[in-house]
């Protein structure tokens, strides 16, 4: 004998899944992510509180929206949660501010937590799951628009990721930019302007970025160029980037060149700074070893006169894939300031 209690549950069932079938066709909602963890050592912290060799270690969760109009616009949004610890510093889970887009045929707009044209650009990160060395990128020197000091010193600061960027675990640039593609062609236009940082007299304004990137495939081959204008008080450090990038058969190979204005940077010594436009060469080699192991290897020189970072780096990464999205890496750089980095690890992803 069925109740009415039974009889109930039944239809709230069906009525929920009914309503899910619908929210499922109109829309949806993806979740993704990674994990990785392992040890970092870092010579440059031999004689502060944190110690030569930490437990670096990241958790992340995607959460990608979208739906589709009746005429066949795409709109949708990006966020994401996630818990790190870097230099033996724990941290607990936050969420980063959100993206939204709208897309139709090849025209994509972004608002918010926006990517960046130069972020964006083809040829410009290694070939790794990490996107540089190691575990956790190892202050992505090799990427030839990081000029100057790698860290955020009392002496000068740091001019590392001088551009717009999307932010994993803060708001972002609260930006707008214009994405294109059409075959062989890419072109993508970012824009960002801070609030200001004091209303005056005078008025100290906020950091304004307008950038954009061209990009054109020929067979294996991919080039890009692109370009930052930045004003803000206090100095610009606008940014001229290119790359070329392809695949020989036996290796892929890289080229990338960044020129980065108006640059303050510790002085060899270290007891000062020094104000440069800097130039930054980068050539990038990538090279199967065997059936579930690939190496990455690079070399930069920096021309920064009278900077701690005037010279030449390199560093060498290797990845070995243990299947169902888990792999080993390891690696390990001499920065152009002679400090040292080696890292290793696992990463996983879902």
């Amino acid at each position: 004998m069925e109740t009415e209690g039974k009889t109930m549950k039944k239809v709230l069932f069906a009525t929920t899944a009914l309503i899910a079938t619908a929210s499922m066709a109109a829309a949806d909602v993806r979740i993704s992510g990674y994990g990785r963890f392992g040890l970092d050592y870092n010579e440059r912290n031999d004689n502060t509180v944190v110690g030569e060799t930490n437990i670096t270690s990241r958790l992340r969760l995607q959460f990608d929206m979208s739906a589709e109009t009746d005429g066949g616009v795409a709109f949708g949004a990006r966020f994401r949660a996630q818990a790190e610890s870097r230099d033996g510093t724990p941290n607990g889970a936050t969420f980063n501010g959100a993206r939204f887009f709208a897309s139709a045929g090849g025209f994509t707009l972004q608002v918010g937590n926006i990517t960046g044209a130069i972020e964006a650009m083809p040829g410009t990160y290694l070939e790794t799951r990490t996107a540089g060395i190691g575990i956790d990128g190892a202050d992505f020197t090799s990427h030839v628009a990081n000029v100057g000091d790698s860290f955020t010193n009392a002496v000068s600061g740091s001019d590392y990721f001088g551009w717009d960027a999307y932010s994993s675990g803060g708001t972002g640039r609260n930006g707008v930019e214009v994405i294109y593609s059409q075959g062989a062609f890419g072109a993508h236009l970012s824009y960002s302007k801070d609030n200001d940082v004091a209303v005056g007299p005078p008025v100290v304004e906020g950091v304004q970025r307008t950038a954009v990137h061209l990009s054109y495939e020929f067979g294996d081959w991919t080039a890009a160029i692109g370009y930052q204008d930045e004003n803000q008080d206090g100095g610009d450090n606008d940014i001229l980037i290119a790359s070329i990038s392809g695949d020989l058969g036996f290796a892929g190979v890289r080229l990338a060149y960044a020129s980065v204005d108006n640059v303050t940077s510790r002085n060899a010594a270290g007891t000062g700074t020094v104000n440069n436009d800097i130039d930054k060469f980068g050539l990038y080699g990538t090279f199967d070893i065997g059936a579930a192991t690939s190496l990455v290897a690079f070399v930069t020189n920096e021309d920064n006169p009278g900077g701690a970072s005037d010279g030449t780096a390199y560093g060498i990464h290797v990845s070995h894939d243990l299947g169902g999205g888990v792999s080993l890496e390891a690696g390990a750089v001499e920065a152009s300031d002679d400090n040292t980095t080696v890292q290793a690890g696992v990463y996983f992803s879902f």
